[in-house]
C-alpha cells in the first residue's frame, strides 16, 4: 500500500485591505475543484485574516507567519505577510497525493516551517514581477476602486503570467523541495 504525501490544495493572495486578489485551487483525489470547493476555500482564506491581525503586533521582522491554523486533520493553513501588507496563504492537504516509491516522507509527521518557505518566496517573486509591470496598477485592485463610479475594475489579479506562475508553484511543490 502506498502512503500519501502533502500537496498544496490552495494558494491565496489577499490584498492589504483584506480583499482576495487571487485564489488558485489545485485538484487532487481528495479535492475536486468545483464551485462549492472554491467557495469553501474562499471562506477558509477569510478565516485567516483575524489570525494575521492578532499576531501582527507580536511578530518580529520575519515575514513568515508559519502555521496559521489546522482546519482539520487533513488541511493546514500557512501564512506570509509582505512589507506592503499583502498576505499569501497556502492551504496544504496533508493527504494530497500518493507518495513516490522513493519518498522519504514519513506518514504522520508534520511539516516544518522551512518546507514552505521556498513556496512563499516564489509567490513573492511572482508578485514582485507583477508589480514591476508598468501596466499593472495595484490600486485598481482595491474594493474602493472597484465600486467607484468613475472606475469600474476587478479586485482580482488577471495577469496571465502571474496566474500561470502561481499554478506552476502549486503543482511543483513537494515536501523537501527547497526552491520552487
Amino acid at each position: 500500500m502506498t502512503g500519501r504525501v502533502p500537496s498544496i490544495a490552495c494558494i491565496g493572495v489577499i490584498g492589504k485591505q483584506n480583499n482576495p486578489l487571487h485564489i488558485s485551487i489545485f485538484s487532487s483525489p481528495n479535492n475536486s475543484s468545483n464551485t462549492t470547493t472554491a467557495l469553501e476555500y474562499e471562506f477558509l482564506l477569510s478565516s485567516c485574516l483575524d489570525i494575521f491581525e492578532a499576531r501582527l503586533p507580536y511578530k518580529p521582522a520575519d515575514q513568515d507567519f508559519g502555521l496559521l491554523q489546522a482546519v482539520d486533520e487533513r488541511l493546514a493553513m500557512y501564512g506570509w505577510l509582505t512589507n506592503t501588507g499583502v498576505k499569501f496563504v497556502v492551504v496544504v492537504d496533508m493527504e494530497g497525493r500518493e507518495a513516490p516509491v522513493n519518498s522519504k516522507w514519513t506518514v504522520g509527521v508534520g511539516l516544518r516551517a522551512a518546507d514552505l518557505k521556498g513556496v512563499f518566496k516564489s509567490i513573492q517573486t511572482a508578485y514582485i514581477a507583477l508589480l514591476r509591470n508598468p501596466f499593472y496598477n495595484p490600486d485598481e485592485h482595491t474594493p474602493a476602486a472597484a465600486t467607484a463610479e468613475h472606475r469600474v475594475g476587478s479586485t482580482q489579479i488577471t495577469s496571465r503570467r502571474f496566474i500561470q506562475e502561481v499554478q506552476r508553484i502549486g503543482e511543483s511543490w513537494g515536501v523537501g523541495v527547497g526552491s520552487v
